[in-house]
């Protein structure tokens, strides 16, 4: 027996929210702000306006449908089924936290404050809703994502980018190569190193590639292609700067093998959710198999 869709709502909690749990009350939130110059009104609207959308998105979903919640600090621990069918209501990096956990679920994202948001993934009014679960799945770009495992098959996936480093972004050492480079490998001591793809590109990735001088091409958001850069690479008598920026292809990798006590490797900005790498362990970054599916 098939199961209807299940309308799955991601959301995160305001900064209002936040102020009044830190602070107990909206007045203490409020006079705290007032004693450093700021109105709390601004903020409080902008709560309001999220409150909004998803009480509008919510009544626009078919009264046979299943519905979910889930707040963002608990996508970790949310189940995702085939079915779902996923309304992001909120800013564009609450697509790509979300998107890692997802395996070709389409996705609408629905943005509370135009405007303020650059609207690259969440690229609907909450007024559009109704019309889009009318046609779950139709007219969706398929996102390239990017891939980073470890020799101890720890995996992670992003839509935007994969920082590898150290821990509090100090030296990091590692020996870095590329597929195709004949084994040759650089040793390096750097602020870390950056991959990412087209939707990457608009972001932390893009900030990286105009200080470069923009000498690499970018790719788009659905282009089988990555650019890596090595952030702020040292010259030393043991260590290099030949490798520190490029584009990995398909079925290309980048490998780094870890010099350093210990690094991370973590995804679209989220530094809680970090693989954990030892001297001699070996990771390769490349293009994932896996795609977002958003709605255009």
């Amino acid at each position: 027996m098939s199961l209807t869709p299940r309308a799955v709502l991601v959301h995160r909690t305001t900064e209002y929210e936040e102020l009044v749990a830190r602070h107990g009350t909206h007045g203490q939130a409020a006079f705290l702000l007032a004693s450093r110059g700021r109105d709390i009104a601004e903020v409080a609207e902008r709560h309001r306006r999220t409150r909004r959308a998803l009480a509008d998105v919510t009544a626009a979903i078919p009264l046979t449908w299943r519905q979910a919640r889930v707040e963002r600090a608990d996508l970790e621990r949310f189940l995702f089924a085939p079915e779902d069918l996923v309304v992001v209501v909120g800013q564009d990096g609450l697509v790509a936290n979300v998107a890692k956990y997802l395996t070709g679920q389409p996705v609408i994202g629905i943005d509370t404050d135009p405007g303020r948001n650059p609207g690259v993934l969440v690229r609907h009014r909450p007024r559009d809703a109704a019309k889009l679960l009318a046609s779950p799945g139709t007219a969706c770009e398929e996102l390239t994502m990017v891939e980073a495992v470890a020799d101890d098959t720890q995996r992670l996936v992003a839509l935007n980018e994969i920082y590898l480093g150290a821990p509090g972004h100090q030296t990091a050492r590692y020996r870095l190569g590329l597929d195709g480079d004949g084994g040759v490998a650089e040793a390096q001591a750097s602020s870390g190193v950056l991959v990412g793809t087209g939707t990457g590109a608009t972001g932390w990735l893009r900030s990286v590639w105009q200080e470069r001088g923009g000498r690499l091409a970018l790719p788009s958001p659905t282009e089988d292609r990555l650019v890596w850069f090595v952030r702020e690479a040292w010259p030393s008598p043991v260590t290099g700067t030949r490798l520190v920026a490029g584009e990995l292809a398909a079925a290309a990798a980048l490998t780094l093998s870890v010099e350093s006590d210990r690094l991370i490797a973590f995804g679209d900005g989220i530094e809680t959710d970090a693989l954990q790498l030892t001297w001699g362990q070996t990771i390769r970054v490349g293009v994932c198999e896996r795609r977002l599916r958003l709605a255009g």
